[in-house]
């Protein structure tokens, strides 16, 4: 399965939001852009998609801008990508609206299990991976990035205490 760039533009668009949702503050389509480097008029699009989705709260005016309608730990990465993407389904047999009997082959298929294992697994994911949980992740990324292990501490000062 491949996730589409409305997806993917539109998670990275709701992780800036959900940065800035403790703070309180509005942040702006451009700003977004900005630090996403993602494409201005495309990312208008995928957030006024998100706003009617009820994901997403914007206000106009000058001091205007968008935040999340709920906090972070309330929004799935499954909310995100049903908005923009519809239902995770990786073959027709598997989706919603899929009426039993309508493949011929359905009586006979070996693969449909597989199939069904897949999407179950790809939910189970998105449904239970929250924005906040995003956050939490990169948060421990940027800690590990500047931490240092007590045993180079130590062999470094000892090197200086005998120089």
């Amino acid at each position: 399965m491949k996730v589409s760039t409305r997806v993917h533009y539109g998670l990275r668009a709701m992780t800036e939001l959900a940065r800035s949702f403790g703070a309180g503050r509005l942040v702006s389509i451009s700003e977004i852009a900005r630090s996403e480097d993602l494409p201005l008029a495309y990312l208008e699009q995928l957030v006024g998609e998100l706003r009617r989705a009820g994901l997403v709260e914007g206000t106009r005016g000058v001091r205007g801008g968008y935040r999340l309608a709920r906090p972070p730990a309330a929004i799935t990465v499954g909310d995100v990508y049903r908005v923009l993407e519809g239902e995770v389904a990786p073959v027709e047999c598997t989706a919603e609206d899929y009426l039993p009997g309508a493949c011929g082959r359905e009586q006979v298929c070996l693969s449909r299990s597989i199939w069904d294992r897949v999407q179950h697994a790809i939910l189970s994911v998105l449904d239970s991976t929250t924005l906040e949980d995003l956050l939490n992740t990169d948060a421990r990324r940027a800690a590990a990035a500047h931490f240092v292990p007590l045993e180079a501490l130590s062999s470094t000062s000892s090197e200086y205490a005998h120089a």
